[in-house]
């Protein structure tokens, strides 16, 4: 069975900064990222990276998230900086298998102004 183990998440002010790591279970994705939904808004994507090494932001995050991938320990990374209230959201790890999907239990990340 394919587990996404998330952790990380936290609370923090303004200006700060969290690290998100979720190890899966296997290592036949290619590709992993991270999504974040906030309360009455729908998911969106944060951050994806291929098992190549091929990054993609959102707009939003740009220059203050950071995806990186461990291959052999089967782990995708989100380095958040400069953290800014409206990036308070519930975090999930994706992976996918050609056309399937997975996903984490989720993380909580609250930013206080």
């Amino acid at each position: 069975q394919v587990q996404l183990v998330e952790s990380g998440g936290g609370l923090v002010q303004a200006g700060g900064s969290l690290r998100l790591s979720c190890a899966a279970s296997t290592s036949i994705f290619s590709t992993m990222g991270w999504y974040r939904q906030a309360p009455g808004n729908q998911r969106e994507l944060v951050a994806t990276v291929t098992i190549g090494g091929t990054t993609n932001y959102a707009d939003s995050v740009k220059g203050r998230f950071t995806i990186s991938r461990d291959t052999a320990k089967n782990t995708v990374y989100l380095q958040m900086n400069s953290l800014k209230p409206e990036d308070t959201a519930v975090y999930y790890c994706n992976a996918k298998f050609r056309s399937i999907q997975y996903w984490g239990q989720g993380t909580q990340v609250t930013v206080s102004s």
